[in-house]
């Protein structure tokens, strides 16, 4: 696919979970500790700063509250008013590694992806889940046996949940129940690297359009890929030297790609610099569902 990709924001540490919500891309600068909120013309502020800790999924409960995961306290952050951060639901007695992602359906549950290891360290990887919180701040596990699950996706009915399994190099797809429960797994596609030496493709953060495919972020093959159903891949859009680490479709008519790039993921690298810019592009199909 031959695309002109502008820089759209930059002067940024490293951008994660871009949401295009009420005419504005929200997205954490995980490493600056802040979540953001840029305007049409590409001009950033501060919602609110997490002192302490990495930000990174966001979404919205139904009277408008921003939730935010904090990734390593294990924790789902509710912002009551500016700068008012109260703790929506403690994740760390059934989470087994750092927190990364998250999708809020339109009745206010959340679904939080846990990677099973903790991103910044050498410890033990176990399988990771995805962690179901309701709107008060109740918990489940949702599903397990999950290889680093990421960024997540619902339908426009809400009624099938992607995720993309960074591990795995897939995305795997659920059936959502009336209670929010998910079944029915399925593997939505199997992802294919972007060369032969190359391990595997890594889905990160994704996005869903109208016709039901997938816009994936793959930081490994520093490109952004739409996969159908299946696994047959439509468009591949090469970003190398950067790596792509996230992507949602927005602007009014959900017709621009955003997508998070960075020099590097690794906040000791990035310590003291602000490399890390979002960039977009034209697409032909609608964003659609969540986010």
């Amino acid at each position: 696919m031959g695309v002109s990709a502008a820089t759209f924001s930059e002067g940024f540490v490293f951008t994660e979970g871009p949401r295009w919500h009420q005419g504005r891309l929200w997205c954490s600068d995980m490493h600056d500790h802040r979540v953001v909120a840029i305007d049409a013309d590409g001009r950033a502020a501060t919602v609110v700063g997490v002192p302490g800790d990495e930000p990174s999924g966001l979404g919205w409960l139904p009277d408008g509250r921003l939730l935010i995961v904090s990734m390593e306290r294990q924790m789902v952050l509710r912002l009551d008013g500016p700068e008012r951060l109260a703790v929506h639901a403690n994740l760390s007695g059934v989470a087994v590694g750092s927190l990364n992602d998250m999708i809020v359906a339109g009745d206010g549950t959340a679904y939080v992806g846990d990677m099973g290891a903790r991103i910044h360290g050498d410890g033990e990887r176990r399988p990771g889940q995805i962690l179901m919180v309701g709107p008060d701040g109740s918990i489940e596990v949702a599903a397990g046996d999950l290889r680093s699950p990421n960024g997540m996706v619902l339908d426009p009915e809400e009624r099938r949940l992607v995720v993309a399994e960074s591990g795995g190099g897939r995305l795997t797809a659920f059936d959502r129940g009336s209670d929010g429960g998910l079944s029915a797994r399925d593997t939505f596609a199997a992802l294919t690297p972007s060369d032969p030496a190359v391990p595997a493709a890594t889905p990160d953060g994704i996005c869903l359009d109208a016709e039901g495919a997938v816009w994936f972020a793959d930081p490994v093959g520093r490109r952004v890929v739409r996969v159908r159903a299946g696994g047959a891949v439509t468009d591949i859009v090469d970003l190398a030297p950067e790596l792509p680490v996230a992507c949602v479709l927005g602007g009014d008519d959900r017709l621009t790609l955003f997508v998070c790039v960075a020099p590097s993921w690794r906040r000791d690298e990035l310590a003291g610099t602000r490399s890390g810019r979002i960039i977009a592009f034209a697409v032909t199909v609608p964003g659609a569902g969540r986010p």
